[in-house]
């Protein structure tokens, strides 16, 4: 899709990140079956997967970054494990509520 629409990879990739991020507000603001939800975003993740993917290891005059596979990996498995550590200091700052019972 990203060569072929003219969108690009980074193009593509805010277009099926919109899509996701579309599903989390449904599934937050509206009532819609979860299984719906469930399947939509994992059918739109493969193609978001596809697309970064490229980005990373196409060469610039396809629109990539022409990484290597194994640049590509480091660099993915670090927003993976910054994103991780960003999660935990969330949960350790949230706020415990205590349930009346």
């Amino acid at each position: 899709m990203a060569t072929s629409s003219g969108f690009g990879f980074d193009g593509c990739a805010l277009i099926f990140g919109a899509a996701l991020a579309l599903i989390a507000a449904t599934y937050f603001f509206l009532r819609v079956d979860h299984s719906w939800l469930f399947w939509s975003a994992f059918v739109l993740t493969r193609p978001l997967g596809a697309t970064l993917g490229d980005m990373l290891t196409k060469p610039h005059a396809e629109g990539g970054l022409f990484l290597s596979r194994i640049s590509s990996s480091l660099v993915l498995a670090a927003l993976m494990i910054a994103c991780i550590l960003l999660t935990e200091r969330r949960s350790e700052q949230a706020p415990i509520s205590k349930s009346n019972s």
